[in-house]
């Protein structure tokens, strides 16, 4: 699917993100990490050109800063932006069972 999308050719959107994160590259020293670029481009396909910049990925909520790696390639920037919390399951509440109706309330 993203070879596809890319033989189909880059959008203005996508293209503007990719020119940003050039900028951002180009403006930070050396031995510093570039600023991060705000983005609503979940879809976007990350490649090998954006290694090394710092993506703020809007999940619904915020923007969740994303560095990109190498093992990123090829994946979506929304990938790494989780638009929910996992859930954590902790103890069942009073209720939540048959047996639940058994133990006293005090």
């Amino acid at each position: 699917r993203p070879r596809r999308k890319f033989k189909r050719g880059i959008r203005r959107k996508p293209l503007a993100l990719i020119k940003k994160l050039r900028k951002a590259k180009k403006e930070a020293s050396a031995h510093d990490k570039p600023a991060v670029v705000k983005t609503h481009l979940r879809d976007m396909i990350i490649v090998p050109e954006m290694i090394g910049s710092i993506v703020g990925v809007y999940n619904g909520k915020v923007f969740a800063q994303v560095e990109i790696k190498p093992e990123m390639i090829g994946h979506y920037t929304g990938e790494f932006a989780l638009p929910y919390r996992p859930v954590m399951h902790g103890r069942p509440g009073i209720g939540a069972t048959h047996s639940s109706r058994f133990i006293p309330l005090k």
